[in-house]
């Protein structure tokens, strides 16, 4: 009966002893778990960064693949829009064609009347004629000397200043011809090119009519 009641307490003893080892491991299991936790808490942090940078970066290289794409773009159509210009690689402005056309548009003016040039020439003549005659010729001798050729200088230099703005507002008007290609005329220059043109053209008719005595002719001494 004592050996049955001393292996009743031995097993009980080792079932005690079962409990507080399971409980032991238990209880370092679960100090463990934090500590892991605790371990597995920056590791993703930081592996979430790392994805972050990633996906930053991937954004960055997509942005400037795509800003190279556009200055390639644009390089290729400066270069298809500057074949044919001057040597220093840039499209012609336009400036000049727009001088030249306002130029041959006052000439032309200019033209209509004789302009000052062409007042100066013709007193000039008068005072020549005047000169030259002598107080005994004939009066229509004396007309045409004193007047005559006065007019037919203003009647010249008239037709001289309508050619000047005829060609002037004739080159303008071809220029683009033989500038770079696919670059249209503005549309001003050419309204004031081909009214200097036009003024050119009236001149030079004003003026032969003028110098033929087929218009506003001198007056019959006889």
């Amino acid at each position: 009966m004592a050996t049955k009641t001393a292996d009743g307490a031995e097993a009980g003893t080792e079932a005690h002893k079962d409990d507080e080892t399971t409980a032991a491991a238990g209880a370092a299991e679960e100090a463990r778990t934090p500590e892991a936790t605790e371990t597995r808490a920056p590791e993703a942090a930081e592996a979430g960064e790392r994805a972050t940078e990633a996906t930053a970066d991937a954004a960055h290289a997509e942005h400037a693949a795509d800003a190279a794409d556009d200055a390639d773009d644009a390089a290729a159509a400066d270069d298809a829009d500057g074949d044919g210009t001057g040597a220093g690689g840039k499209a012609p402005s336009g400036v000049g064609q727009g001088a030249g056309a306002v130029v041959s548009a006052a000439l032309g003016l200019v033209s209509l009347s004789g302009g000052w040039i062409g007042t100066v020439a013709s007193a000039r003549e008068q005072l020549v004629g005047q000169l030259q005659t002598s107080s005994t010729a004939s009066v229509a001798k004396q007309v045409k000397e004193v007047y005559g050729d006065a007019w037919h200088t203003t009647a010249l230099w008239a037709g001289l200043f309508a050619v000047a703005a005829l060609v002037t507002g004739v080159v303008v008007l071809v220029r683009p011809a033989f500038g770079a290609p696919g670059r249209p005329q503005a549309a001003w220059i050419k309204s004031v090119a081909w009214a200097g043109v036009s003024l050119g053209v009236i001149g030079l008719l004003l003026a032969v009519l003028k110098y033929s005595d087929a218009l506003l002719a001198l007056p019959s001494a006889g």
